[in-house]
């Protein structure tokens, strides 16, 4: 159990791009990059105590790592990390997702 993860620590940042911000104007969904190591109860908490709105519900997924190649050697260009998908009860906004 990972009991020593902060809200801060939890979400990193959020993930702003066409798709994301289509998500959050008709699906009412908004994606941040979150810690590897946290769940679904954990970024729920975190998003409720940093934006101060309700989650219906959390959806993750983790993106693997990016492999690059040089000759014949094998590297990661980028680590893996894990994206959440939280969706909002209508009504409700996260106002840094409004640009």
């Amino acid at each position: 159990m990972t009991k020593d993860l902060h809200v801060y620590d939890i979400v990193k940042r959020p993930l702003i791009n066409e798709k994301t911000y289509q998500m959050s104007q008709v699906l009412n969904q908004y994606t941040f990059e979150v810690d590897l190591r946290a769940n679904k109860i954990q970024i729920a908490d975190a998003v409720m105590k940093m934006f101060d709105v309700d989650v219906m519900s959390v959806r993750t997924m983790v993106m693997p790592a990016k492999r690059g190649h040089r000759g014949r050697k094998i590297y990661t260009r980028k680590q893996s990390w894990k994206k959440a998908i939280v969706t909002l009860p209508q009504g409700q906004t996260i106002e840094a997702f409004n640009l």
